[in-house]
């Protein structure tokens, strides 16, 4: 539950003290009602601080009315590039399945940089190191071969 829900509920309980006192005949009467008035603004002025922040966007009015309420008065042309080729992506130990950042890190202690490396170890030797099963670095090895060759 938000906080500024729990404090704007606060808030509202002590509205209805002060809405209770006012209809009733209590001894400090007045005190009650300001006493619980006060509070009540203050749970609610807290739960207003507390409420999720918005992030200010700004874009453009797009509907009809609003273009024909205020026209451009510029106009933005686009520049024109030239299509390139998309970058190809370079292959990374990550790109390997079961291998995540940390695991990258440690086969990097260990001198293995990119796939090639990969491809080029020895399965017992890297799970004897990472002390894992040599089943997952045959496997890690298998994949890395085949994505050197696509």
């Amino acid at each position: 539950m938000r906080s500024d829900y729990a404090l704007y509920t606060v808030a509202i309980i002590f509205f209805i003290i002060t809405g209770i006192v006012c209809l009733h005949s209590v001894e400090y009467r007045e005190l009650w009602i300001i006493t619980t008035a006060v509070l009540g603004l203050f749970f609610a002025g807290m739960g207003y601080t507390q409420r999720p922040k918005t992030a200010k966007t700004t874009t453009l009015e797009t509907s009809p009315t609003a273009m024909l309420a205020t026209p451009p008065t510029t106009t933005i042309k686009a520049q024109e590039k030239p299509i390139e080729a998309a970058p190809t992506k370079t292959l990374d130990l990550t790109d390997v399945k079961g291998i995540g950042a940390k695991r990258a890190e440690q086969l990097k202690a260990l001198g293995i940089i990119n796939l090639e490396d990969l491809a080029k170890a020895s399965a017992e030797e890297l799970a004897s190191k990472l002390k894992i099963s040599p089943k997952i670095t045959k496997k890690w090895i298998e994949e890395a071969k085949g994505l050197l060759e696509k």
